[in-house]
C-alpha cells in the first residue's frame, strides 16, 4: 500500500475539531442495558480544537500532547487512530499534536469530535477509502456523539444519539460560558431524578428540514438541565443571570450554557458584563462542521 498522494506524509496538517451544541436534549426512554433513547438537535460552533496531524511512514502512533491526567491509552485520539489502523490495516502511522481549548466535561462534545476529526482525517491521508459510513459505525463504538462529527451536518438525533436526520436550524451567534465546575456525564445519566419520559416530538419531514421555529419555546427543553442546577449551584446562578439578558439553555449534561443572539457585537457586549470566574467564548452555530471545509479543500487540492 502507498499514498495516493505524496503531499499528505510527512507534513503536518492543521484540522479542526470543532465544538457542538444540543439545542435540545429530550430523553423519551431507556433501553434494557440502561441506554437512555434520546431526541436531540446537534449544530456546530465556529469554534473548537485543533490537531495538527503528521502521516508518517512508521506505524507508530504518537500524541505529542497528553492531556494532564489522561493516559495516553485511555485518550479517545489514541483510541480512534489505532481504531481505523486495525480496521483499514494500514502500514503508516501518525504524530499528533493537540491545541485543547474546548473545556472538559462542558457539554460541547470534545473528546467526541476529537475522535471524529482523527477518524476522518487519518480515512483521508492514510488513503483508507472507507465511506462515511462506515467511519460513523467505528465512531460509535467511541462514544454516541462520535457519529454526529463524522457526518459533519446539523442533525435532528434520535436512538442513543447516532439516528441522524439532516436539520437546518438557525445560524445565531452565541455565548457560551462556562462556571467553574465540571460535570460527569455519568453522574447526570445515571441520576435518580432525571426525567426518562418526555413525550416524543411529532415531527415531519418539514420539520426536520428546518427547525426555524424558536427552540427556546416549549415543548424543547433539555431534560438534563434541572438535575444539573439542582445539583451544582454554580450552573444554577450562571443560568438565571444569563436569562435575564438572553434566551439560554444549558447543552447535553453541562456544565456549559449558551445563550442566543442575533449579531456578533450583542454576545460580546453580554460577555463583557460577565461575573468573575466564568470562561467564555462567542461562537456562531453553523450547519456544516469547519472540519468539513477542511477536508474538502484538501481534497481539491490534491
Amino acid at each position: 500500500m502507498t499514498l495516493a498522494h505524496s503531499s499528505y506524509l510527512n507534513t503536518p496538517i492543521d484540522f479542526p475539531s470543532p465544538a457542538k451544541i444540543n439545542l435540545f436534549l429530550h430523553i423519551v426512554g431507556r433501553r434494557d442495558n440502561g441506554y437512555h433513547e434520546l431526541e436531540t438537535l446537534f449544530q456546530f460552533l465556529d469554534y473548537g480544537d485543533t490537531l495538527s496531524i503528521t502521516a508518517t511512514e512508521s506505524e507508530q502512533i504518537d500524541l505529542l500532547t497528553p492531556i494532564i491526567g489522561v493516559k495516553n491509552e485511555d485518550n479517545l485520539i489514541i483510541k480512534a487512530a489505532k481504531l481505523l489502523k486495525a480496521t483499514s490495516k494500514s502500514q503508516y502511522g501518525a504524530q499528533i499534536s493537540l491545541n485543547k481549548i474546548l473545556p472538559m466535561g462542558g457539554g460541547l462534545g470534545g473528546g467526541s469530535s476529537n475522535a471524529a476529526t482523527i477518524l476522518v482525517a487519518l480515512n483521508l491521508l492514510w488513503q483508507c477509502g472507507l465511506s462515511t459510513k462506515e467511519l460513523a459505525t467505528l465512531g460509535l463504538s467511541l462514544g454516541a456523539d462520535v457519529p454526529i462529527f463524522i457526518h459533519g451536518f446539523a442533525a435532528f438525533a434520535q436512538g442513543i444519539g447516532e439516528q441522524l436526520s439532516p436539520a437546518l436550524p438557525q445560524e445565531c451567534w452565541y455565548l457560551i460560558t462556562k462556571p467553574a465546575c465540571s460535570i460527569s456525564t455519568q453522574s447526570v445519566f445515571t441520576h435518580e431524578k432525571l426525567t426518562r419520559d418526555t413525550q416524543r416530538l411529532p415531527v415531519n419531514n418539514q420539520q426536520l428540514n428546518d427547525f426555524s421555529h424558536d427552540l427556546f419555546c416549549p415543548p424543547y427543553h433539555n431534560d438534563c438541565q434541572d438535575v444539573v442546577i439542582n445539583s451544582y449551584s454554580e450552573v444554577a446562578k450562571l443560568l438565571a443571570w444569563l436569562i435575564e439578558y438572553a434566551p439560554s439553555r444549558m447543552t447535553g449534561t453541562g456544565a456549559c450554557i449558551f445563550s442566543r443572539f442575533s449579531s456578533y457585537n450583542e454576545a460580546c457586549a453580554l460577555q463583557a458584563k460577565l461575573p468573575e470566574n466564568v470562561a467564555s467564548f462567542v461562537a456562531r452555530g453553523v450547519n456544516k462542521s469547519p472540519l468539513c471545509f477542511t477536508i474538502e479543500k484538501l481534497k481539491t487540492n490534491n
